[in-house]
Parts: C-alpha cells; sequence; structure tokens
C-alpha cells in the first residue's frame, strides 16, 4: 500500500499539476503524513451517481483534476451514445465551497471536447437541472453538489437525456469510460468560449411555471395568502427559488430565517446543514414560535431534500419525519385529483421499498396503482420514463425526505414539495385545521404507521463479513416469529424472489432489479427491511409498525404504544 501511494504522490509531484497543488503536497508530506496517505491511497470513486468526496488535492480526494478526468470520461461515453450529434450538456452548481470553480473545470474539458455546454449563471437547485436537462434538449447534466453533507465535501452528480439520475446500464458504463482516464494527458482542458452559453431566467420562468400550474386550489391560497410560512434555505440555493414559488402561488407572508439566507459554503450557523436534523432546524423553528407561523420548511443545500415543522395544538412545533412528509403530500394529491374526477385507472404513485406502506394504503383506496423500487430517487426517475405516455404520474417519495409532484422534474424537488405543502397547510387552515391535525386525521382512515431507522457501522474488512453472515443467517434461519407476530412473508432483492411462509411457496419478484436486501412481513402488519451498504460496513435496519386509531384523544396512547412495538422488535432481534 505504501508503495502505491509514493507512486501516486510522486507521480503529481512530477506531472503537469500546478505549482500551488505541488506545493500543499510537500506540505503534508512534513506534517501531515496520515493525511497525505488517505489523499493518495486510492482514486476517488466515481459510482453510479457520480463522485463526492472530501475536497483537497490528491487521487482520493474532489479537486479540479479529479473532477477533469471524470468529465473526459463522461465526454467519451457521451461521444459513444450520441454519435454523429453535437452534445448538450447542462451544469449547475450549489453554494458549496468551489462548486462554482468545479463547473467551471467542467465546462472547460466539455467545451474542449466540442460539446455545447449551458452553464446556470448562479447557485441553482438540483431539480431545476433536471428540469433544463429537457426544456433544452440535451443529452446529459451535471450539477456541483454534496447534498447535505458537512462543508468539507463536494461532488459530481450525473444526468441522463430524461432529466433522471444514470441508471443500468449507462450508470455502469460510465463508470469503465471514466476509470480508462489514468493519465493527465487524455483530458482536454483547453476551454472553447463559444462552445459556452450562460443561462438563467430563460430557464427560471419556464421551471417556475411548470410549479405553480401544479396548484389544485388557488383560490384557497387567495383566501389563505396571508399563511405564515417560515423558511430557511440553509445557506443554499433554495433561497432564490422557494420564496419565488411561494409568491407565484399567492403567499404574501413568507419570513426568511435571515441568517441562514446567505448562501454560505461554510454553513456557519449550522454543524449539518441537513434538514432532517432538529438541530439545523431550531432557528426556522423559534422564528416560528416567535413569529406564530402555521408552517416551517427549509431545504438541504441544493434544494432537492425537504424538511416540514408543523404547529401542534399546544403551540408546539413538530419536525416530521420522510415518512410522514411524503404521506401528507400523496394524500393531498391523491384526494384532490379524486375530488377533481381526474382519476381514471391510469395513474400511479411511485415509493422506495423502505417506505411508509401507509401511501400504498391511501393510493389503493383511491384507486391509484403503487410502485416500489429499490432505494434511490433515480428508481423513481426510471418508472416514470417506464411508464411514459401510458400512464400519469401523479406524485412519488422516499423516506429520506425526497418528495416529486409532477413529471416535468425526474429528481427530488424541494421547490415543488415546498409550494404544494404550503398550499396544503393553507387548505388546512381553511377547513380549521394545521397539517399536524390532517395526518392525524390520516392515520385514522387509512391506519396509524410509525417508522424508525437503526444504521449499524463495524470496522473495516472484519466488520464488512460480520455483515455478511448476518445477512446470510437471516437469509438462511429467517426467524418464524418477531415479538411473538408471526413472519407471513419474505422479500429476498437479492434472489428476487417472495415467499409465502404460511403456504411454504415462492414466487418471483420481476419488477426490481437484484440488490441485498431483505424483507419480514408480520401478521400484526409490521415491517422489517434489512440493507446493507455496498461501499462500506454498514447495514441499516427500517422498522414500520401500525395499529388502528380510533379516536383522536387515542393519539399519544397510540403513538406510545407503537413507539414501544419498534423497541420490542428490536429488542427480539438483539441489535
Amino acid at each position: 500500500m505504501e508503495t502505491a501511494i509514493n507512486a501516486r504522490v510522486n507521480r503529481w509531484l512530477t506531472g503537469a499539476y500546478d505549482e500551488d497543488t505541488k506545493a500543499e503536497i510537500q506540505k503534508m508530506k512534513q506534517s501531515s503524513p496520515e493525511e497525505l496517505a488517505d489523499a493518495f491511497y486510492k482514486d476517488l470513486e466515481f459510482g453510479t451517481g457520480g463522485l463526492r468526496g472530501i475536497m483537497g488535492v490528491g487521487t482520493n480526494r474532489m479537486n479540479k483534476y479529479t473532477v477533469a478526468m471524470a468529465t473526459q470520461g463522461l465526454a467519451n461515453y457521451l461521444k459513444q451514445q450520441f454519435p454523429g450529434e453535437v452534445q448538450r450538456i447542462v451544469i449547475a452548481y450549489d453554494s458549496r465551497n468551489n462548486s462554482r470553480y468545479f463547473s467551471e473545470i467542467t465546462a472547460d474539458v466539455l467545451s474542449a471536447n466540442g460539446m455545447k455546454v449551458y452553464v446556470f449563471d448562479k447557485i441553482t437547485p438540483t431539480p431545476e437541472l433536471s428540469f433544463a436537462i429537457r426544456y433544452l434538449h440535451c443529452h446529459s447534466g451535471i450539477v456541483i453538489t454534496a447534498s447535505h453533507n458537512p462543508k468539507e465535501y463536494n461532488g459530481y452528480k450525473v444526468y441522463w437525456n430524461d432529466g433522471g439520475q444514470l441508471v443500468p446500464p449507462h450508470d455502469h458504463r460510465v463508470i469503465e469510460e471514466v476509470k480508462k482516464i489514468t493519465r493527465l494527458s487524455e483530458v482536454h482542458f483547453e476551454r472553447n468560449e463559444e462552445k459556452i452559453a450562460y443561462i438563467g431566467e430563460e430557464v427560471n420562468v419556464p421551471y417556475i411555471e411548470k410549479v405553480k400550474a401544479l396548484s389544485m386550489h388557488p383560490e384557497i391560497i387567495q383566501k389563505q395568502h396571508n399563511l405564515k410560512i417560515i423558511y430557511t434555505p440553509l445557506h443554499g440555493t433554495g433561497v432564490y427559488m422557494v420564496p419565488r414559488a411561494l409568491r407565484a402561488y399567492g403567499f404574501n407572508c413568507v419570513s426568511l430565517v435571515e441568517a441562514q439566507a446567505v448562501p454560505d459554503g461554510n454553513f456557519s450557523t449550522v454543524v449539518s446543514p441537513n434538514p432532517e436534523e432538529v438541530a439545523a432546524m431550531s432557528m426556522a423553528i423559534e422564528q416560528a414560535k416567535t413569529n406564530d407561523a402555521d408552517i416551517v420548511l427549509a431545504t438541504d443545500p441544493d434544494a432537492d431534500r425537504i424538511g416540514l415543522a408543523v404547529k401542534k395544538n399546544n403551540n408546539e412545533y413538530e419536525l416530521l419525519n420522510g415518512n410522514m412528509t411524503l404521506t401528507l403530500l400523496i394524500y393531498y394529491m391523491l384526494k384532490e385529483w379524486k375530488g377533481k374526477e381526474k382519476i381514471n385507472g391510469r395513474q400511479f404513485v411511485v415509493k422506495t421499498i423502505v417506505t411508509t406502506e401507509l401511501v400504498r394504503d391511501i393510493a389503493d383506496k383511491e384507486g391509484v396503482d403503487c410502485f416500489d423500487v429499490l432505494t434511490g430517487f433515480k428508481y423513481i426517475a426510471e418508472k416514470i420514463r417506464q411508464y411514459e405516455g401510458k400512464k400519469e404520474f401523479i406524485a412519488g417519495g422516499e423516506e429520506s425526505f425526497g418528495c416529486l409532484v409532477g413529471d416535468f422534474v425526474r429528481d427530488k424537488d424541494a421547490v415543488i414539495s415546498c409550494s404544494i405543502l404550503a398550499e396544503m397547510a393553507a387548505w388546512a387552515k381553511n377547513q380549521g385545521k394545521t397539517l399536524y391535525d390532517v395526518l392525524i386525521d390520516i392515520y385514522m382512515e387509512y391506519g396509524f404507521y410509525k417508522e424508525h431507522l437503526i444504521s449499524i457501522t463495524k470496522k473495516g474488512q472484519q466488520g464488512s463479513e460480520e455483515i455478511n453472515r448476518m445477512m446470510q443467517n437471516y437469509r438462511n434461519h429467517p426467524p418464524k416469529e418477531i415479538n411473538g407476530s408471526k413472519v407471513l412473508k419474505i422479500n429476498d432483492i437479492l434472489l428476487l424472489e417472495t415467499f409465502d411462509c404460511c403456504h411454504n411457496t415462492k414466487k418471483s419478484i420481476n419488477d426490481l432489479p437484484k440488490s441485498d436486501v431483505l424483507q419480514f412481513f408480520l401478521a400484526d402488519g409490521s415491517k422489517i427491511t434489512m440493507r446493507p451498504s455496498g461501499t462500506e460496513p454498514k447495514i441499516k435496519f427500517y422498522f414500520s409498525v401500525k395499529e388502528v386509531l380510533t379516536h383522536k384523544e387515542r393519539f399519544e396512547t397510540v403513538n406510545q404504544n407503537l413507539s414501544q412495538k419498534i423497541n420490542n422488535i428490536i429488542q427480539a432481534m438483539k441489535l
């Protein structure tokens, strides 16, 4: 390993790398040999979604050279896939340190390869990049972002011509082309200004118009235009587009968390710019309490994930998890489509296999198909493409705070989600309710579901082997019951089989690709999903439990019962 590291370091010190980079390497050799080893012990992996890593010098870091080599590999693949055409690519970037710089490096390489390149003229939400690919008839798109990762990180995410992230076979083929670029001399750096165009309002305006067209009840917003909304972009790209979308809907009482409305790659007011975390949302929630706000909205730095806090009856605010947020959104859209007599059997929604089954229950009752896909929003986009022209996509999402309404974007979109959920809050208020009240109504109508996630990390190769043994044991010796409830069905996504435990029969799973995932479905309605990471010694356990909620007054009691049931399942599985 040490020999390989030294070889990589020497290649950078003697190659055509800039003098600042070489000076930084020499400095690390003297003062931080461990950091140097980590920066060069491997190449930063170009995965199925692109690059993501800590910024800095080295083969295992996000820097202009690793970005340029990845871009050259992508350019080579695009030339193969679209021969005889001038390939068109659009680039967006978020507020992170170096994001604008990396976007320009990417434009350099693509234009040097003779491609037409569109670059957004300022920080832009990832979902608008997805929209722009289709709107500008591009072959591909790239966004420079590390989503909600800490400030030290940046990333490079690639999209295909349908506006969705890369899926098979393109993802693996792009990876192979990127791996072939082993030397800097293989990269074309010579920027061609004639091939580069900067874009802004010509895409912003039609995007906002499309978002506005999703509104189900403009007449209710007119009545409730003073709905008090607190919004925080967490120093990211949402600062421009979310307030603009809310204004387009007709809301005129939107208050920003000013300290977090400044684009800032250091994310100076939060430890992590993640709207899933109460700590990141604390400033917004405090402002909501001061203003007696109706709803609190947040977006992560690239504005694809949404955070939603709702007002409770005691004037406190609760940050909803991703399953709750998606449930509200699906419920509202399906009820309103049905009320407007737009459902005719051709509509569908999509969720991931680890997302709450409440979405399916709502869809079933409202006469809408519900499709399951693997974890990752790219698979939701793939399902939309599969049924394009055959069925109508209404909405979809995943438990990890990603939602989408409409099909003009092919990735999770927090600009859309903020707009629709604000409208839903106005719709609820028009009935004298809060979104928290509506959530309880949903539980009473369809069943009270509660979900929980635990993630277990092991160390090194030994940890990976331990996780493999854990999965093998569950696969080869599945429990007959868990927490006193019989296991009725087992889905093995690796074998693509469903096992009916009651009748001892198997049938094939035909609508999912293989993935190392196991699911146990219990007689009491509980669902347990096990999903090991493919890149690190980590395994995630997703728990879903349910009970009947007959009266609103029993909400807290049933809520506590469900929490206890989850704890009992975890203990029964000895996790």
